[in-house]
């Protein structure tokens, strides 16, 4: 057996943490550990009462009813149905309802909608230095206050919008503004959309018209001539009564003349009388046109979402934390009076 050496033992004794000497010297130095801890929560309660305050409210939104589109609604199906008709667009095909919202969610979470939305705000004028440099950076953070949270459909999760301010107050009535003034947007882009939409139909359909009249004027003219060649032959070869039993609409061309003098004078009369004949698409087209040179009426102020959580002044603060930064703080200080308390016992 091979016995401890004395140095050994000594090392031992020195590396030991006494826990009751320990204890002994914080409980000495009791007051720097309270007061520091106490200094640094006041220093953090006065930096809660200076600091920026910021509040922030949400809004939850949804696709808008017909009721809400207005007009804009009537008009757009009438264009998608003339497109059905047409063989442009499919039947199954999103509504009015969902390109509106879509519309509303693009201006929503875009960047220059915010940054026009601030320009206009006395909230942002307000607080404008005149420096250019510190100006921009204020709208920026200004940007970064308002924060779009797209909804996912598959967690039943709808689309939020939220902005931070100042004051509960301002950020109520901030972030209704933002709503209506993206939603105002996406109404004039929906409405230049669809004058755009209302030309190009109404530039299509004249085309289509014009197309049918010249097919049945030509076609006029060809049963005209053919009828009055007939007639030229007819009275060439004294015909002066019908030589045929074959029915008239069932004769070629080239025999008309056998139906005789009288008949095709009549005839000719006739079809000189009724002009070119025209199907009932014709008819049907002359009514769209007419009611596409009308032209549209914009409402500039339809509603393009609706509301599944309205905003309202938010009752809790974001920041500062005053509780929070308080107890933080406060242990912060503990623990350097602790250190303080230790240090002093050391040096003595």
């Amino acid at each position: 057996m091979t016995q401890p050496l004395p140095g050994a033992q000594s090392v031992g004794a020195e590396n030991e943490l006494d826990v009751r000497g320990l204890f002994r010297t914080l409980w000495m130095g009791k007051f720097w550990i309270v007061g520091i801890a106490l200094l640094f929560a006041v220093i953090a309660l006065g930096y809660t009462f200076f600091a920026r305050q910021e509040w922030s409210a949400t809004a939850i939104t949804d696709r808008p009813t017909v009721n809400m589109l207005g007009g804009y609604y009537s008009q757009q199906q009438f264009l998608r149905n003339l497109d059905v008709k047409a063989d442009m667009a499919s039947v199954d095909q999103p509504s009015v309802m969902d390109d509106a919202y879509k519309e509303f969610i693009m201006q929503l979470a875009s960047w220059d909608t915010r940054r026009e939305f601030w320009y206009q705000t006395d909230y942002y004028k307000q607080r404008m230095v005149g420096n250019s440099r510190a100006d921009a950076a204020l709208l920026d953070d200004l940007i970064d206050d308002i924060q779009f949270m797209p909804g996912d459909a598959l967690r039943s999760i709808s689309d939020s919008v939220k902005l931070t301010a100042e004051t509960a107050a301002d950020a109520n009535n901030l972030l209704r503004q933002y709503v209506a003034f993206a939603s105002q947007r996406a109404a004039g882009h929906l409405n230049e959309e669809l004058k755009g939409a209302w030309s190009a139909r109404t530039i299509q359909m004249k085309a289509q018209v014009k197309r049918q009249e010249e097919v049945a004027q030509s076609i006029f003219d060809r049963k005209t001539h053919s009828v009055e060649e007939a007639l030229k032959v007819a009275q060439q070869n004294n015909i002066s009564r019908s030589e045929t039993d074959v029915p008239a609409e069932q004769l070629p061309d080239s025999e008309l003349f056998l139906l005789g003098r009288p008949m095709l004078q009549a005839r000719l009369e006739n079809l000189r009388a009724v002009g070119p004949d025209f199907d009932l698409d014709y008819d049907q087209n002359r009514a769209m046109l007419t009611t596409l040179n009308v032209g549209p009426t914009l409402d500039p102020r339809f509603q393009t979402y609706r509301y599944l959580r309205t905003p309202e002044e938010p009752v809790k603060r974001d920041s500062p934390r005053r509780a929070f930064l308080m107890v933080m703080w406060g242990i912060v200080g503990a623990l350097i009076g602790a250190g303080v308390a230790l240090t002093r016992r050391r040096i003595q």
